[in-house]
């Protein structure tokens, strides 16, 4: 088990660049990190990294190790969780990124039944609509949308991340709606900043037959979540671009409704995103399962859907 625990800050310093970061992303201290790395270093008789006092940079050796042992760790890591489950049941600490208001809308309602079934896994849910590094830091799983797929992970498809264009009923009240894209230049835009570049992605819209057009608002606002982008709409402060979870509470409110409801971004799947191993950990199996199970009995994939 010693060596267990060298092995795993010996990974996650290299994948940090610091064993100060590793031992933020493990719990640990940084001097505890370092002091089992080169217990670890002793053990192999050979050094892993070059230290300095401002970088951490691995050895042609510890380049070698890494390649080696990164995969294998993860299942070891996963053979050790599912030998500890209680009493032959899934358990322990499930550590899952998922967007806030997403999260709040669609996950937390699961809790209480995903829990009643297995009463031994203990969630630990971060609500953050910016884009994780899934094994670096730690995660069991995350959800999300329009993610580049890094290394090592692998994506459950649950339904389409579409965009809509949505306003406050009253919105064009004494004046003509927009009867195309062309016609959004006259009004007000709700914007969504990327949580990974800080800036407004210039999505283009889309129709059934496939023609595209720019979404030619005028910017009025930008926000960083969704959820207030849709409370501002209905203020009749603008024509908010929102994913379609983010949109349909309000639009089944009816304090929101679709402009050019032919129209709309796509903007690639919502997935489920875990680690790819052969053996995973039961606690991420049963939750994956779950939750592709309920997105398939609610029919979300076809609500999430702007067409």
């Amino acid at each position: 088990m010693e060596t267990m625990i060298g092995m795993q800050c010996f990974v996650r310093s290299a994948e940090a660049g610091s064993f100060s970061e590793a031992a933020r992303r493990l719990g640990m201290t940084s001097a505890a990190v370092g002091k089992n790395v080169a217990r670890l270093e002793a053990g192999l008789g050979v050094r892993l990294f070059q230290r300095s006092t401002r970088s951490l940079t691995l050895t042609e050796a510890g380049e070698s190790f890494l390649h080696e042992v990164k995969d294998s760790l993860l299942s070891i890591q996963a053979a050790v969780d599912n030998l500890a489950s209680a009493g032959g049941q899934p358990a322990g600490m499930l550590k899952v990124s998922m967007g806030t208001g997403f999260g709040r809308a669609y996950m937390v309602p699961l809790l209480a039944p995903f829990l009643a079934k297995y009463p031994g896994i203990s969630p630990d849910w971060h609500f953050d609509n910016r884009q994780v590094d899934l094994i670096a830091q730690g995660f069991d799983a995350a959800l999300g949308g329009g993610f580049e797929l890094p290394p090592g992970v692998v994506a459950r498809v649950l339904a389409p991340a579409h965009r809509v264009l949505v306003a406050a009923p009253d919105y064009f009240s004494g004046r003509k709606a927009p009867a195309s894209p062309a016609g959004l230049d006259a009004f007000d835009g709700i914007f969504i900043r990327s949580p990974q570049t800080g800036r407004v992605r210039p999505w283009p819209l889309r129709n059934r037959a496939n023609q595209q057009a720019p979404v030619a608002l005028r910017t009025r606002m930008t926000m960083s979540d969704p959820e207030a982008a849709c409370e501002s709409a209905q203020m009749g402060l603008g024509i908010a671009l929102v994913s379609m979870p983010n949109a349909l509470p309000f639009l089944r409110a009816k304090s929101l409704v679709r402009v050019l409801p032919d129209w709309y971004v796509d903007g690639g799947t919502l997935s489920l995103y875990f680690a790819a191993q052969k053996l995973l950990p039961a606690k991420t199996r049963v939750f994956v399962d779950y939750v592709v199970e309920h997105f398939r009995q609610e029919r979300l994939a076809e609500q999430f859907s702007a067409i």
